[in-house]
Order: C-alpha cells, then structure tokens, then sequence
C-alpha cells in the first residue's frame, strides 16, 4: 500500500486494528499506552509522536518500509523470474 499522507497512514493503521478485531483499548494494552494516545493518533495524527507510531505498529503486527520514490515495494521479495 502507498502511503503519502499521515492521514492515510492513521486510516491503514485503524483499518489493521479492526482486521484484528481489536478495540482502541486493546492495541493500547499491548504495548502500555492509554487507549487515548490510540484515538488521538488515529483522529489526529499530525501532532502524534514519532513513538506511537512504532508502537502501535508493533502493536498491530505491522512493519514500515520506506522506500525511494518510483521503487516497487515487493522488488526485495526474491523473486526475480518473469511469468
């Protein structure tokens, strides 16, 4: 998925949280934050930390690959012939 907004990071992130069935309380009992860190995040993540961030990634299970512009996001896969 591309992401180019901090909106649309907050919307996958929320979307992932509910993928799992988990409440806003449930990712934040996982890596002991407040259920209100995870809202403000999700609603408002232009002021959130740097930190809850990878905390709720961890939180979720998910991983951040940033990549150059331009650069498919599965070239690293190992897959390298053609059908």
């Amino acid at each position: 998925m591309k992401i180019t907004t901090s909106t649309m990071l907050a919307n996958a992130i929320r979307d992932q949280r509910k993928a799992l069935q988990l409440t806003q309380a449930d990712a934040a009992e996982r890596v002991g934050m407040k259920q209100t860190t995870v809202s403000g995040f999700e609603q408002n993540p232009d002021t959130s930390k740097l930190e809850t961030l990878f905390r709720l990634l961890s939180a979720l299970e998910l991983e951040l690959h940033v990549l150059p512009r331009g650069e498919a996001a599965d070239k690293d896969s190992g897959w390298t012939q053609e059908w």
